[in-house]
């Protein structure tokens, strides 16, 4: 048996065996860039993968002896992460769209058609083809299977044949799928598209850091050197003004003149 009995050491959630979770005495060891090692023990092939700041990683535990590789294992973990995450992603993209058709579909409504079907194509969609028969038209399967090869041929090198033509019922079904080229060309657009997300992005940046800049602060000289405001203190005086004649007026209510107020005071009574 060459399995050892001591305790068992690191085991990642992945149930992965690494370092000292390995319970072999013996592992065949694979180098970091792919050659082969030889078997060795254990702590030997530990030793040597920690002497190069890496780990030793079980690869294949059913082998006897199990085969082990000195990696990285944060990063190989990291890379497989983002490779599960991008591969989720463009499941996650593409849907599965459907364009229906009648066997005697006008030329104009087919040209409509196809332009739709190839433009999910470029989007990385799926493309169900429904060619769907109504009465009488069920005798002539044909026409509707006809539609069908027009479709994929003028769909070109865009569109491959992931189902082919089958009859359910009254209807005509085909799968189309993005072919490899029609994936190259949705690829480049993405591209292109967040390449003009990130520029505009920047010129809003660089617009808000140049509007900032170009607000001065007020200075304090200017604030003292401010001249009074005469026409506010003009507006004062004259409303004085009317204030003291409009006094005079209450004091004399029957409209007689000070002079003759005075006059009248000085005579003497006889």
């Amino acid at each position: 048996m060459d399995f050892d009995r001591r305790p068992k050491g690191r085991v990642n959630q992945d149930s992965t065996r690494i370092n000292e979770g390995i319970r072999a005495r013996e592992v065949r060891v694979i180098s970091a860039e792919g050659e082969q090692l030889g078997i060795m023990s254990t702590d030997e092939a530990i030793r040597v993968a920690q002497e190069q700041g890496l780990d030793l990683v079980e690869v294949a535990a059913a082998s006897r002896p199990p085969v082990c590789r000195i990696m990285d294992y944060g990063r190989y973990k990291y890379q497989l992460k983002k490779k599960q995450q991008g591969s989720k992603k463009r499941m996650a993209g593409q849907t599965m769209k459907e364009v229906k058709l009648r066997p005697k579909t006008e030329v104009h409504d087919y040209q409509v058609k196809l332009k739709h079907i190839t433009r999910f194509l470029l989007e990385g969609h799926k493309v169900k083809v429904t060619v769907r028969f109504r009465g009488r038209e069920m005798a002539h399967k044909d026409l509707g299977m006809e539609m069908l090869e027009r479709i994929t041929k003028d769909a070109g090198d865009l569109a491959t044949v992931g189902s082919a033509p089958l009859m359910e019922g009254r209807l005509l079904q085909m799968v189309l799928a993005p072919s490899p080229k029609a994936l190259v060309i949705k690829r480049a657009k993405d591209e292109e598209r967040e390449k003009q997300r990130a520029q505009e992005r920047a010129a809003r940046m660089a617009a808000g850091d140049k509007g900032k800049a170009a607000a001065p602060e007020p200075e304090e000289d200017d604030l003292d050197d401010e001249e009074p405001e005469d026409d506010l203190d003009d507006d004062d005086d004259d409303e004085e003004e009317e204030d003291s004649d409009a006094g005079d007026g209450e004091d004399n209510p029957a409209g007689e003149s000070p002079k003759g107020a005075a006059g009248q005071g000085n005579i003497d009574p006889a």
